[in-house]
């Protein structure tokens, strides 16, 4: 795991990637938590029976609880443990170019795109790539974009 505990380590890894996460596998149970939690209960995510015959052969996960989860994943590949506030500022560019069927296994790559001086400390943009094993084309992609105050 990589951990960043200056401003300097962090500037000086601007453009790398970061590391890629172990294999998760997406359940229908994690599925239909974020279904209960959204209220998001459409039939291609929660109901079993019907998704087979539906467009992708079974249930998928919300395009939403994939995006969710880059927080989760990302823990295990890195770690800012720069002094001062964190704040989460936004979300760039998200896409969602393969659907993940339920029982399927994802995994996260984290590129450090971006480090930006600011007045009042550094915006940092991560790039998220969240692959589908067996898949050529990822679940997601999205770049965050993190305040850091000193």
């Amino acid at each position: 795991m990589r951990v960043f505990t200056t401003f300097d380590e962090l500037i000086a890894a601007n453009g790398e990637v970061l590391g890629t996460g172990d294999w998760v596998e997406i359940t229908q149970e994690r599925v239909n938590q974020f279904a209960d939690a959204t209220g998001d209960h459409q039939w291609i995510h929660v109901d079993v029976e019907k998704a087979k015959e539906g467009p992708f052969g079974g249930t998928i996960a919300h395009g939403y609880l994939t995006l969710s989860l880059i927080p989760w994943l990302g823990d295990a590949i890195f770690s800012l443990e720069t002094p001062g506030a964190k704040l989460n500022y936004g979300i760039n560019k998200v896409r969602f170019p393969h659907p993940v069927l339920v029982g399927k296994r994802i995994r996260l790559t984290v590129t450090l795109a971006d480090v930006t001086a600011l007045a009042s400390g550094y915006q940092v943009t991560l790039k998220h790539v969240i692959d589908i094993e067996g898949e050529d084309k990822p679940a997601a992609v999205a770049e965050t974009v993190v305040l850091l105050l000193p």
